[in-house]
Parts: structure tokens; C-alpha cells; sequence
């Protein structure tokens, strides 16, 4: 029998009050989640700054920094309760398979989490432009050459990263979920998305914010950022985040805890 506190207890219980939050204001479902990409907008804006001052310490420097920094917008969405479609893949997965929700009503919240998203790394992303330290940019700026790197990776390097990007994610909120003491749920989150932030790999809502601000700190002129890059990138990234969150981390662990054993999460 499962106990009280148990992982997948946590997870039906986060869903429960996700649809319910849906089914009765759906406003303020749609605010959190553009609070999930005003704290990813904060936490990128920050770690292309830091790393771009830290490659002009040493080489190498500003990777290792804007890792660490980037990952402190996951501890502001987890702490803040914001909904990010990300880990949302994962959760509704979960739902999905156990029956608590039909595939049409999680499709249409997860649709909708992702399009707030979406607004809120654009609009952000552009009001971060508009910041001192974001004008006025050498054409070789961290953020710049961030992007450019990301937008000239083949198709399948982008839905492969982006399978591990997501598996990365959700790690970290599952972790987050089974620890008491805050000191060590913030440490966990923030060297586990470490992993993902330093390897680069392709996180779709990640994107929405650095892909807006670089194009408006830059006023258009980043020549990778066309339309088809722009598109194929976000495209494959959510495909392959969904295997990573939704198959492999909520589906894989649904599977493995719907079982009489007692070796249960």
C-alpha cells in the first residue's frame, strides 16, 4: 500500500489542484503560467549577463556561470507555484495513464499552459530588452552567440537534447517533491538543472524567453534567427521534451509505482 507522502501520491495531488485551479479560474491558471517565463526571462536574462562578463575573466568561465544562475528560475517557479509546460508533460502523462483525465481535457490544459508561456517569454522578453544592460550589445555578446549556437544544431541533435533537457526537468521536481527541508530541495534544483543549462540542451520553453530577448536586444539582426531555425527548433525541442518529461519521467515512473510490489516511490 502506498504511503501518505509517497512520489506518485505528490503528483496526483499537484494534478488534482492544477484542474481544479483550470476548471474554476481559468485566468488565473493562464497568469501562472506567464509567471513561469516572467521568472525564466529573469533567470536567462541574468546568466547571459554574468556569463558574458565571466568569458572576458577566462575562457570557459561564462558557461560554468550562466549555468548556475540560469538555474535559479526553476527554484522561483517552484517555490512561486507557477505552471510551466514542461513539467506539465510530465504530470498530465501521469493523469493520463491512470485515468484521472482524458486526453482531450489534459491536451487542452497543456496547450494552454504552453501558449502562456509563450506570451510570457515574448512579452518579458521584450520589457527586458528595453533594460539598460540589454542595449547597446557587441554583435558578439554571450546572449548573441547563445542563440546562434542554438539555432544551427541539426534537427536531431535538437529533439535528442531536447529528450534529455526534459528528462533533466522533471528529475529535479520529482527530487524537490521527496525532500523536507527547503535548504536541501533548493540545492537539489539547482545542481540538477545545472545539468541541463551547462550541456546546452534544448528545453522549448527555455527558449521562448532567450530566443524573444536576443531578438529585440539585437533589433532583428541576428542572421540565424529566421523564421524556419526559430520554428524547427521550438518544434523538435517540445517533441523531444515531451519523450524526455511526458514518456520517459511520467509515463516510465507511472509504470514502475503501478505495481503490487512494495518497491514503490
Amino acid at each position: 500500500m502506498k504511503k501518505a507522502d509517497s512520489l506518485m501520491n505528490q503528483l496526483d495531488y499537484s494534478l488534482e489542484k492544477k484542474l481544479d485551479l483550470f476548471d474554476k479560474s481559468k485566468s488565473r491558471y493562464m497568469l501562472r503560467a506567464f509567471l513561469a517565463c516572467l521568472f525564466l526571462t529573469l533567470g536567462s536574462a541574468v546568466a547571459f549577463s554574468i556569463a558574458s562578463k565571466g568569458d572576458h575573466i577566462a575562457p570557459g568561465l561564462g558557461k560554468m556561470l550562466y549555468a548556475f544562475m540560469f538555474s535559479w528560475s526553476l527554484v522561483m517557479i517552484v517555490y512561486l507555484n507557477a505552471e510551466l509546460g514542461t513539467s506539465n508533460m510530465m504530470y498530465f502523462t501521469v493523469g493520463f495513464y491512470q485515468r484521472r483525465v482524458t486526453f482531450s481535457k489534459a491536451a487542452t490544459v497543456l496547450v494552454t499552459c504552453i501558449l502562456f508561456n509563450l506570451i510570457g517569454g515574448v512579452v518579458v522578453g521584450f520589457l527586458m530588452s528595453k533594460t539598460t544592460i540589454f542595449t547597446e550589445l557587441p554583435k558578439d555578446d554571450y546572449i548573441f552567440t547563445a542563440v546562434t549556437a542554438k539555432l544551427m544544431k541539426t534537427p536531431l541533435q535538437i529533439f535528442v537534447e531536447g529528450i534529455f533537457a526534459n528528462i533533466v526537468v522533471n528529475t529535479a521536481v520529482m527530487a524537490s517533491m521527496r525532500m523536507k527541508d527547503d535548504a536541501a530541495k533548493v540545492i537539489s534544483l539547482i545542481f540538477i538543472i545545472y545539468i541541463f543549462a551547462f550541456l546546452g540542451f534544448e528545453h522549448v520553453i527555455a527558449n521562448f524567453p532567450a530566443f524573444s530577448l536576443a531578438y529585440f536586444a539585437s533589433g532583428g539582426t541576428l542572421a540565424a534567427m529566421t523564421f524556419s531555425a526559430v520554428g524547427t527548433n521550438l518544434l523538435l525541442a517540445f517533441l523531444g521534451n515531451f519523450v524526455g518529461g511526458g514518456l520517459v519521467m511520467g509515463l516510465g515512473y507511472a509504470w514502475l509505482n503501478k505495481t503490487d510490489s512494495i518497491y514503490q516511490d
